[in-house]
């Protein structure tokens, strides 16, 4: 499957992963959105559930080992071209995922991670489809404890 200018939407996952107040963000290293922050995740395989890609994908971009994946939003990201024409379009949906380790590793797809106090957030240069979530769903992020 096509991500850019694809035939359909294409469904991917995002790990949310907050622990005392802070949530953990990745630097994207590719297109789209090359350079900003986002939460880890990534695109679902052929046969594989969202709830063991939201893993995979967790532990492929930050070694973290990860259980437990409660949904919480799905969002969507649409880009046109100069002409009108589609060039991304993304299914998203987003899950906060339990772990007891906080000493992560940088992987696959991420520039860099860092542990951000969710009052920061928003001064990140984020990913549109992730400022969306973040803004959606603030209040029930401050509640969110993702430790076992």
């Amino acid at each position: 499957m096509r991500r850019i200018y694809p035939d359909q939407p294409v469904v991917g996952v995002g790990a949310v992963i907050v622990l005392e107040g802070r949530i953990l963000l990745e630097k994207r290293r590719n297109e789209p959105s090359k350079g900003k922050w986002t939460i880890p995740g990534g695109l679902v395989e052929l046969g594989e559930s969202l709830q063991e890609a939201v893993i995979r994908e967790a532990r492929e971009e930050t070694c973290l080992e990860v259980e437990k994946p409660r949904l919480l939003d799905v969002v969507d990201y649409i880009e046109s071209d100069e002409k009108g024409k589609i060039k991304y379009h993304f299914v998203i949906a987003d899950y906060a995922l339990k772990t007891d380790c906080t000493k992560f590793r940088a992987e696959s797809d991420a520039d860099e991670l860092r542990w951000v106090p969710l009052e920061e957030v928003e001064t990140y240069e984020l990913t549109e489809s992730f400022r969306v979530f973040f803004q959606r769903n603030r209040r029930s992020l401050e509640n969110l404890n993702c430790d076992p």
